[in-house]
């Protein structure tokens, strides 16, 4: 299974982090040790929303939606 997840800052709320992993417990736990260095600053992260794909080609796409301008939007309005 593939996951398309949104993070949030424990500390800084208005901080959010969408990505795509295959292991969304390490990811999340590699997230709050500073693994990455486009979170690490922000951490420590609450998982708020994910969803599972079976075809990692379609979690990209999704991913990828999520990150744009209307993909925020939708986000925003409709999974957090």
């Amino acid at each position: 299974m593939w996951y398309v997840y949104i993070l949030e800052s424990v500390d800084s709320p208005e901080q959010q982090y969408t990505g795509l992993t295959s292991d969304l417990r390490q990811r999340l736990a590699d997230h709050n040790a500073g693994k990455s260095t486009h979170t690490a600053k922000f951490a420590p992260w609450t998982l708020l929303w994910y969803s599972a794909f079976s075809d990692k080609h379609r979690a990209l796409e999704f991913e990828t939606y999520l990150k744009s301008h209307s993909g925020r939007a939708f986000a925003k309005k409709r999974l957090v």
